[in-house]
C-alpha cells in the first residue's frame, strides 16, 4: 500500500476592489464598489514518495482561470521550483464567482466592462495563487487520502431542460430529475485527523446576480468560509500552517444553476444573499456528511498526461462523430442565443433569445448556403460575432485548449477549459472510465480549468441553440473532438506513454492595452480628516442588528490590503481590543463611493447569533495617495451588544458620544 505527502495552503486573491468591471455576467454596468467576502486560492500538492511524482490542485475563488494567469503562475514556480510544478502536472481550476473583480485576461472579449487590462487585479491573483501554492509546497507531511461519494439534490437544478431533453434517453436516464447530484469528498489525514478537504459538486456559482456589486465568493465560496472559518475556526490573517483547508471546487456545471426558482436570485429565497449562503451551507453539509463516510483509502500514487490542442482546426475521427462519419471544428463564433444570455441566471442583450432568433437564422442559412463546411461545423447556430475578423485588433478569444488527466489513486480530474454540461461530462467520465478501467463515480470532469473556451454540450444540445449550445463557440463537434482527446490521454496514462505536448497558446502579455483608471485625487469630505467618521453607530445592538458606520476614506484601490483587510470589528475584553471580523467575514460588508463631497465608505456589521455581550467598535484602515502612498486609520465610537432580551437603544445614529473611548 502507497502513502502520500500532502500539503495545503491558502492565500488572498481579491483584486481591485472598486471601480472594476464584474466578470462573468458581461454587464457594462455591473462594477464593484465594495467586499463582502474575499477571495481565495487553496492549493494542494499531493506527492508519491515511492516514485517522486506529484501533481497541483489549485482551486481558486475566480470567475475564470485564464491562460494569462496559468502562465505566470507556472512561470513564477519555475523560478523558485525548477520543473517540479509544470502544465503537464499542475491544474489551475475556478470555482466560477459572477463576483470578482475583471480585466486579467488577456483577450479582449473579457475586458468589456474593465476598460482594457488591469495590472494590479492581475498582480494579486497571481501572487495569491502563487503564495498558496508555496504554503502548500512547504506543508508536506504523511497523509492518509480516503475519497467518498454522496449525492446532493436541493443545490442546483437543470436551467437548460430543452436542450437536455433532446439527448438519447440513456444518457437522459443517468440524471432523472436533469441535474448531477453527485458530490465527491477527497478527506486528507494527519495523524489520524482531518486537515482539509477538496469537495466537487456541479452548480453554478451565481446565486448573486448581476446586480450586485460587492466582490463575493458567491456559493462556493461561502461553503469553504463557513467550513474553514466559522467550523474550524481559521484565522486567514494568521496563517498558521496547521489550518484546516478546504476548496469547494467545480465539476460539470454548465447548465446547473443554483437559483433552484429558475430566476434570478430566486430559490429558494428571493433574496441573493440568502440563497449565497443557503446553497453553500447545502454543499458543506453534504461535504462535511462524506468526512464521516466510510469512503476508501486511496493508493497506487498519482500520475498526469496533458496535451495542447487548437480547438478551432481539430479532425475528429468517425469512432467519436456518432454518426459515422469524420467532422471538424472551426473558428469561433457566437451565436444569437449566446448573447440572449441565460434567463435563469442572468439574462444579457435585449434582441436575442434563446432558441430561434429569425433575422440571424435566415442570414445564417444564407452564409450556409455558400460554406458547407461552416455549415458543417456550426450550423444549426445562428451566427452573429466570430471568426477572424474579431482578432485584427488583438487576439478576442483563445483558441488553444489545454486538456489534462490527473490521476490520485483511484480518483481522475478531466481538466476541461471550459463549461460542459452534465450530458457532456457524462460522456467525457464515461469514455475515460471505460478506457482505465474505473468506476464512473470516480472520474470526474474539473471544468474551469487551466484556460477558458466558454462552454461544451453535446451536439444533441447544440442543435437546439440554447444559451450554452450558442456558447459552444467552436461548433457543434466541439465535445467529441475533446472525447477524442481525453481518450488519447486516458489510454497514454493506461499504457504509461509520454502523450503529445502540443502548440501552446501566444504569449500575448507585451501587447495588453491597459485600462484608462480614474484614479482620483483623495480628498476627504470638507473639514473632515481620512479617518474620521461621519455617522457613528447606535449605543446599543442586540444580535441580529446590523451596525453601520461611514468613513472619510481614500480610494481602496491605493492599497488592495491582500491577506489584510479594510475594516477591523473589535470588543474590549477587559485588558485590550480584541478583532473578531473583517472584511472577509460574511458579517461584514463596505462599499465605497466617491462624490462632490468627498470620499466616503460604509461599513456594516450583522451582529452573529452568539455574539457576547459587551463593548465594541469599529475600524477602518487605507492608504492615502499623496505623492506617495501614506497609511491612515479610525475608529468609530464604542456601542455595545447586549444580549438577546436586553434593552434596544434606537437614538439617533448621529448623537456624541459622552463615553470615553479606550485606545
Amino acid at each position: 500500500m502507497t502513502g502520500y505527502l500532502v500539503g495545503r495552503g491558502i492565500a488572498d486573491i481579491n483584486g481591485e476592489p472598486v471601480e472594476s468591471g464584474m466578470l462573468g455576467y458581461g454587464k457594462f454596468w455591473q462594477r464593484s464598489d465594495g467586499i463582502h467576502l474575499r477571495l481565495r486560492s487553496r492549493a494542494f500538492v499531493v506527492m508519491d514518495p515511492a516514485s517522486g511524482r506529484r501533481v497541483l490542485l489549485v482551486v481558486n475563488d475566480l470567475p475564470m482561470v485564464f491562460g494569462s494567469i496559468h502562465r505566470a503562475l507556472l512561470r513564477a514556480l519555475a523560478r523558485s521550483y525548477g520543473d517540479l510544478y509544470t502544465e503537464q502536472n499542475t491544474m489551475v481550476t475556478a470555482t466560477h464567482t459572477h463576483s470578482g473583480p475583471g480585466g486579467y485576461s488577456h483577450h479582449r472579449l473579457y475586458h468589456s466592462n474593465t476598460g482594457g487590462f488591469r495590472p494590479k487585479t492581475f498582480t494579486a491573483i497571481v501572487d495569491g495563487m502563487t503564495e498558496a501554492v508555496r504554503r502548500a509546497h512547504n506543508d508536506l507531511s504523511p497523509a492518509v487520502l480516503t475519497l467518498a461519494h454522496g449525492h446532493l439534490w436541493d443545490a442546483s437544478a437543470n436551467r437548460s431542460k430543452v436542450a437536455f431533453d433532446n439527448n438519447p434517453a440513456a444518457d437522459r436516464e443517468q440524471f432523472p430529475t436533469g441535474i448531477d447530484p453527485q458530490t465527491t469528498l477527497l478527506r486528507i489525514d494527519r495523524d489520524g485527523e482531518p486537515v482539509a478537504a477538496i469537495n466537487w459538486f456541479a452548480t453554478h456559482n451565481t446565486s448573486m446576480t448581476n446586480t450586485n456589486t460587492l466582490i463575493s465568493g458567491d456559493n462556493k465560496g461561502y461553503a469553504a468560509y463557513h467550513w474553514e472559518r466559522q467550523v474550524e475556526g481559521v484565522d486567514y490573517r494568521a496563517r498558521r500552517s496547521g489550518d484546516f483547508v478546504a476548496a469547494f471546487a467545480q465539476t460539470n456545471a454548465g447548465d446547473q444553476t443554483p437559483n433552484l426558482d429558475l430566476r434570478p436570485g430566486c430559490g429558494p429565497t428571493t433574496s441573493d444573499v440568502e440563497n449565497t449562503r443557503i446553497i453553500g451551507l447545502r454543499q458543506y453539509e453534504a461535504a462535511a456528511a462524506l468526512m464521516s463516510a466510510p469512503g476508501r483509502r486511496l493508493t497506487d500514487g498519482v500520475d498526469h498526461r496533458m496535451t495542447q490542442i487548437d480547438l478551432a482546426s481539430v479532425v475528429i475521427r468517425p469512432e467519436y462523430t456518432g454518426d459515422g462519419a469524420m467532422h471538424r471544428t472551426g473558428n469561433p463564433i457566437g451565436g444569437a442565443s449566446a448573447l440572449a444570455g441565460s434567463l435563469e441566471d442572468g439574462p444579457a442583450f435585449r434582441g436575442f433569445t434563446e432558441g430561434r432568433n429569425p433575422f440571424w437564422d435566415w442570414l445564417s442559412r444564407r452564409v450556409y448556403a455558400r460554406s458547407p463546411r461552416l455549415r458543417d461545423t456550426q450550423a444549426p447556430k445562428a451566427m452573429v460575432v466570430g471568426g477572424r475578423a474579431l482578432d485584427l485588433l488583438g487576439p478576442y478569444v483563445a483558441r488553444t485548449a489545454v486538456i489534462q488527466l490527473l490521476r490520485i489513486g483511484q480518483l481522475y480530474l478531466i481538466g476541461i477549459p471550459a463549461e460542459v454540461t452534465v450530458v457532456a461530462g457524462l460522456r467525457l467520465r464515461r469514455a475515460v472510465a471505460s478506457i482505465v478501467s474505473a468506476d464512473l463515480a470516480d472520474v470526474l470532469v474539473a471544468g474551469y480549468s487551466n484556460g477558458y473556451l466558454h462552454y461544451v454540450t453535446t451536439p444533441e444540445e447544440y442543435d437546439t441553440q440554447q444559451y450554452e449550445g450558442g456558447s459552444t463557440l467552436f461548433g457543434r463537434w466541439t465535445l467529441p473532438a475533446l472525447v477524442q482527446v481525453a481518450a488519447e490521454l486516458a489510454a497514454a496514462m493506461r499504457d504509461g506513454r509520454p502523450t503529445r505536448y502540443g502548440v501552446p497558446e501566444p504569449d500575448l502579455s507585451g501587447r495588453q492595452r491597459h485600462a484608462r483608471l480614474r484614479i482620483p485625487h483623495d480628498r476627504p469630505p470638507p473639514g473632515r480628516a481620512f479617518g474620521d467618521v461621519l455617522v457613528e453607530p447606535r449605543f446599543r445592538y442586540r444580535p441580529g442588528d446590523t451596525v453601520t458606520a461611514v468613513f472619510a476614506a481614500a480610494y481602496p484601490n491605493n492599497d488592495l490590503r491582500r491577506n489584510g483587510t479594510y475594516l477591523e470589528v473589535q470588543r474590549y475584553d477587559g485588558t485590550g481590543w480584541v478583532t473578531v471580523a473583517d472584511d472577509g467575514d460574511w458579517s461584514t460588508t463596505f462599499r465605497w463611493r466617491r462624490g462632490r463631497r468627498g470620499q466616503v465608505a460604509v461599513v456594516a456589521w450583522t451582529v452573529p447569533a452568539g455574539e457576547p455581550p459587551g463593548e465594541h467598535r469599529i475600524r477602518w484602515y487605507g492608504e492615502v495617495r499623496d505623492r506617495v502612498l501614506r497609511p491612515y486609520s479610525g475608529a468609530s465610537r464604542v456601542f455595545t451588544i447586549e444580549s438577546e432580551g436586553g434593552r434596544h437603544d434606537t437614538a439617533d445614529q448621529t448623537a456624541p458620544d459622552r463615553r470615553p473611548t479606550r485606545h
